[in-house]
């Protein structure tokens, strides 16, 4: 006997993630700077409480909740971890979005956060600030560079990575 399916919950949401990678680091095609006034720049002091304040700038828009609910304790553990690098944009000395890059065991090297906050989208920086995410990863020397975006990412975020010369290698659809 087959048991039905069960009912989704009414704010079930369908998504689909769509997990990219960059085998070569000649397959990078960079994008120029639009504005000088916008910087890009490591953060070598390690201050988990500065990767949860751009965590929660920049992802408040596109659904980013998984570590909203992180203890202080996680947060140090992830943010102060060795493996772990973090580059925060800026225009103006604003905060305009960041990037983290998290190596592995496996000489991979994962764009774990990538994004713009809402006033700097549609400006062209994203492009630019993904061009020096890959130069970073790859400065890193790893086997690879991977990321991962999904349906609730900024619409024009997917062609961003492929036209910055990430490949997708697959995808999977889940529910929210």
């Amino acid at each position: 006997m087959t048991t039905p399916p069960r009912p989704l919950p009414d704010d079930a949401q369908v998504v689909t993630i769509t997990y990219l990678e960059m085998r070569e680091r000649d397959a990078v095609r960079p994008r120029p700077c639009p504005d000088p006034r916008f910087q890009v720049r490591e953060a070598t002091v390690k201050q988990w409480r500065f990767n949860k304040f751009l965590y929660t700038l920049v992802g408040n828009d596109w659904k980013w909740f998984d570590k909203l609910k992180w203890t202080d304790e996680q947060w140090r553990d992830y943010a102060e971890a060795d493996s772990l690098r973090t580059f925060p944009a800026w225009y103006d000395g604003s905060p305009a979005g960041y990037f983290e890059l998290r190596s592995d065991a496996n000489n991979d090297v994962e764009i774990a956060y990538f994004g713009l906050s809402a006033p700097f989208i549609g400006r062209g920086f994203g492009g630019y600030l993904l061009s020096v995410t890959l130069q970073e990863a790859w400065a890193m020397a790893p086997r690879r560079v991977w990321v991962h975006t999904c349906s609730l990412d900024h619409p024009s975020a997917l062609a961003n990575y492929q036209a910055r010369g990430l490949r997708s290698y697959r995808e999977e659809i889940v529910l929210v």
